[in-house]
């Protein structure tokens, strides 16, 4: 009976060695750290505290971020109050049709050499005349 044991225990044992050796021969071609098998890496924090100030003795301010957005709060008194929310975020446009850019001048354009009539505003003199 106690043969039977004892290959029970060496069985475990030689079990417990070929999965240290299985986590191990993983994490080596993965190129990671043993224990990154059994414990993943923290995410980073998606909310933080960036600031905060004393108002009083009881209020306070404290400036937020959440997904690289900013919300200001008061809290401390009878009731927490949110001041400012969406700070640092890029304004929301909605997606207009493209249209052709207006024009600056609304009058047709004169002909070449006209200053505000029909008629030229410089007209060549007669050369042959004037001898």
């Amino acid at each position: 009976m106690s043969a039977v044991i004892w290959w029970i225990v060496v069985l475990a044992v030689l079990a417990a060695a070929a999965a240290v050796g299985a986590v191990i021969v993983k994490a080596y071609l993965s190129g990671t750290s043993p224990r990154e098998v059994f414990f993943k890496p923290r995410a980073e924090p998606r909310i933080e505290v960036v600031e905060h100030a004393s108002i009083d003795g009881k209020r306070r301010l404290i400036l937020i971020r959440r997904d690289d957005v900013e919300h200001l709060i008061m809290t401390g008194g009878p009731v927490d109050v949110v001041i400012e929310t969406g700070i640092g975020e890029p304004p929301k446009r909605a997606v207009d049709a493209v249209t052709a850019p207006a024009t600056v001048f609304t009058r047709a354009p004169r002909p070449y050499g006209t200053a505000g009539g029909s008629a030229p505003a410089f007209e060549e003199p007669d050369v042959a005349l004037k001898r």
